[in-house]
């Protein structure tokens, strides 16, 4: 309605300026010069009139431009107390401001919505200008992944991890690899997915990065599981029949023995082998029972346990062996009062199974020593170290101790590490290993508790 009046009021104007024109001419052709004065002042306000109507139509579009522009879309045009001529543009332009405060909020809505989410997961999502290489957004995760608070530019990237930079520069879109990094002096598997974007004529890349060590490490796990299961049940099918087949035969072989007078020597040869492959029968029945024991173990039986009551424990079963090797154990626990779901024996099964590495490590150091330290973070993880002085382990080995069979002791049978990873992924943890050699080594226990 308001715009029809307007209109009306354009088109008054119009005809009343023409109007007014026409009896101008027609007064100057005709020499009326009392009409030609008095037309020419209503003319000249006609003209002041409409100029001071462009001038304020030209401030109120000027305004509502500048509200536009800095995006100030709660700014409210008065209608009511506006000329009439005007009030079709504050109405127009508070409908207008209206609707870019909707979708401004809708955006905003779906802008916080998308970042929640992005913040939440535990993928690490990088984007940057491809051409200037500036960071265009990074989320919490692959700060706290490749532990840097902020990163202003990729090309920042290069001093801190040459080789993490490289590969993201030259990873095509659509395109993933599979790479590693340094997170608390462990090396992690990543995946880096790439993909691209183009906004406001400039071209992003995004990046992902999927920690998938844990997945290769569970997948490692089970296909061992699986291996050890064939080869166990194997070994045993085939060893147990030679076993039960020696005994038969040196039994046999001793009731005949009183009937052989002459080859008294020859009987104690066949007595001799027959016992050795007895021996050695069982012997490997008894190595090969002990691995079919990490196939066993896939459940945990979760409870609330005090660590500190857990160590005790541990210390009192290995407190006789320590002592009597002259060996200083420590126990550093800032909160007596720390607590930890956990499976109790299986845990205490790992620490006894590390202390008793320790322990050997440490039997020609000249002061040993072994200490258990245990500390607890704001992110709900719980750390127990058990820390040596010993021997330390070679660095070409460092990688593979935790590998079934793998042992750097003669008579190891290279399950004790393999199990405590075991029992440690139940929990949905992890075990670290930091070593140097004649110094000592450092082996990691981290959980991660939910309230």
């Amino acid at each position: 309605m308001k715009f029809k009046k307007f209109g009306w009021s354009i088109l008054f104007r119009a005809i009343f300026a023409f109007v007014s024109l026409f009896f101008l001419s027609y007064s100057i052709l005709h020499q009326i010069y009392w009409l030609t004065t008095l037309l020419v002042p209503i003319i000249a306000f006609q003209f002041y009139d409409y100029y001071k109507f462009q001038k304020k139509a030209q401030d109120e579009i000027k305004q509502f431009v500048e509200a536009i522009h800095y995006r100030d879309f709660s700014r409210y045009f008065d209608v009511k107390q506006a000329p009439i001529e005007l009030q079709p543009f504050r109405t127009g332009f508070n409908q207008i401001n209206s609707t870019f405060k909707l979708i401004s909020k809708e955006k905003e809505t779906q802008y916080l919505y998308l970042k929640t989410i992005l913040e939440f997961i535990d993928t690490g999502i990088l984007s940057y200008d491809i051409e200037s290489g500036d960071i265009l957004w990074m989320n919490e995760a692959i700060k706290k992944m490749l532990q840097i608070p902020y990163l202003k530019s990729i090309n920042s990237l290069e001093k801190r991890n040459s080789n993490l930079f490289e590969q993201i520069i030259n990873l095509e879109p659509g395109s993933n690899i599979v790479t590693s990094i340094q997170k608390d002096k462990n090396d992690v598997k990543i995946l880096l997915t790439a993909t691209s974007f183009y906004t406001e004529n400039k071209k992003f890349k995004l990046i992902s990065f999927q920690n998938i060590n844990e997945a290769i490490e569970v997948t490692e796990s089970n296909a061992w599981k699986k291996l050890l299961s064939v080869m166990t049940h194997e070994i045993m099918n085939s060893v147990a029949p030679i076993s039960s087949l020696a005994e038969t035969l040196k039994k046999r072989l001793n009731e005949l023995a009183p009937s052989f007078v002459n080859k008294t020597e020859s009987l104690n040869d066949i007595e001799t082998g027959m016992n050795t492959i007895q021996k050695r029968s069982e012997g490997l029945l008894k190595f090969t029972e002990s691995y079919r024991n990490l196939s066993k173990i896939n459940k945990a039986n979760i409870s609330k346990v005090f660590v500190i009551e857990l160590l005790e424990h541990v210390q009192q079963l290995l407190q006789p062996s320590i002592d009597k090797k002259n060996i200083v154990l420590e126990v550093i626990i800032k909160d007596p009062l720390l607590s930890i779901n956990v499976d109790p024996v299986l845990i205490e099964q790992v620490l006894i199974n590390l202390i008793l590495n320790s322990i050997d490590a440490i039997k020609d150091s000249t002061n040993p020593k072994i200490t258990i330290d245990v500390e607890s973070t704001l992110q709900n993880k719980i750390t127990i170290k058990v820390i040596d002085n010993g021997i330390g382990i070679d660095e070409d080995v460092l990688d593979k101790i935790f590998v079934p069979f793998f042992s750097t002791k003669k008579s190891g049978s290279g399950i004790g590490l393999n199990l405590c990873k075991q029992i440690m992924m139940l929990h949905k943890g992890s075990i670290h290993v930091e070593s140097v050699p004649k110094s000592g080594s450092v082996f990691s226990l981290q959980f991660n508790q939910k309230n």
